[in-house]
């Protein structure tokens, strides 16, 4: 615990704030489930059930995928204005996400909240449960933030300024919301809990990942993070790049990769990044350096190449959903994060 703390600290100290001294909640607004901080010896010592004969493979799950619904997903987000957590807009993104996902039977919704600087943060929590026990440990999250911002844009005002966020983080946003509707038909044939978390403030340097962090007691429950984030953009080639965090989560990394080969998902290149700091801002950071084994797919993180001309609208007012427009890209990464997930999950 030791370690994981300082390095939180550290990480939380390189992006420029703390956060706040304060309690968090969680509030279940459906079914209830174990708290998030439950112990190993409260929880139930049933052996969790070997996956159902007639489990759905997971090549044809991927298939459930819908483009149409991903698309109207991340249109609606958009569509806000603004999901900057300084503009009053942000309130209808939370509310659109909450609706959602409660039409969604057999999804538990829990909301986490902190703040940064004295700015609310709101992050979402979609839990898929197997229908057996599990143990209290090896959850599997997927995560994506849903906030915004436009601070790339000529006389930029958080708090009056558009920022529509299509592509940043509209596309990942979109995909969590798809596998929570998917999932909740494929717990049969888990072994483990699968966390959507939809987070907040990672525009304020991940800020409500690693408040969420924060808050977990330990012996820290995940056992891998997966991180989906700005996946739609690129008339170049279907790349993707693939951060992984620290040595630890070097087994993961090669996960992925084998499972883009073994569902025959088609990301091309798919280029591995080593990451040991919190010099990339994604919310697969804090969990990377706490010691949670932890990847993060996105477009293209670093500078432009041969496989990427560069998206040169987001964090700006012109992020919209006409920029989207590798659309086959944005499916790919859809398919080869959910493939990783319910690998490790059953």
């Amino acid at each position: 615990m030791g370690r994981r703390l300082l390095a939180l600290a550290v990480l939380l100290a390189s992006c420029g704030g703390a956060l706040p001294n304060q309690t968090f909640r969680y509030e279940a607004t459906e079914q209830p489930s174990p708290s998030l901080g439950e112990s190993a010896a409260s929880a139930s010592a049933t052996i969790a059930p070997t996956p159902a004969p007639t489990a759905r493979p997971i090549a044809a799950v991927l298939e459930r995928i819908d483009p149409a619904k991903l698309n109207d997903h991340m249109v609606a987000l958009a569509s806000f204005g603004s999901r900057d957590v300084r503009n009053p807009s942000h309130a209808k993104a939370v509310g659109y996400l909450k609706e959602q996902l409660a039409a969604i039977g057999g999804v538990t919704v829990e909301t986490h909240r902190a703040a940064y600087n004295g700015v609310p943060l709101e992050n979402i929590l979609a839990i898929i449960d197997p229908l057996a026990p599990a143990a209290p440990n090896g959850w599997v999250m997927i995560c994506a933030h849903y906030d915004s911002i436009s601070n790339r844009t000529a006389n930029w005002n958080p708090a009056t300024s558009a920022a529509p966020g299509a592509d940043d983080n509209g596309t990942g946003t979109a995909a969590l919301l798809e596998y929570a509707r998917i999932l909740a038909q494929e717990r049969a044939s888990l072994r483990q809990r699968i966390v959507l978390a939809f987070f907040d403030g990672e525009e304020l340097f991940f800020k409500g990942s690693a408040a969420y962090l924060g808050s977990l007691e330990t012996p820290l429950p995940y056992a891998a993070v997966i991180n989906i984030d700005m996946v739609g953009f690129n008339p170049i080639a279907d790349r993707l790049d693939l951060i992984w965090y620290t040595a630890g989560s070097a087994g993961l990394r090669d996960r992925v990769v084998a499972a883009n080969d073994r569902y025959q998902i088609g990301v091309s290149p798919l280029q591995a990044q080593l990451a040991t700091t919190g010099a990339t801002i994604l919310d697969a950071a804090p969990f990377g350096l706490a010691g949670i084994p932890a990847v993060a797919l996105v477009q293209r993180y670093g500078e432009n190449d041969a496989t990427f001309p560069g998206n040169y609208t987001f964090h700006t007012v012109n992020d919209t959903p006409d920029k989207v427009t590798n659309k086959r890209l944005w499916l790919k990464a859809a398919k080869l994060t959910l493939a990783t997930a319910l690998e490790l999950a059953r």
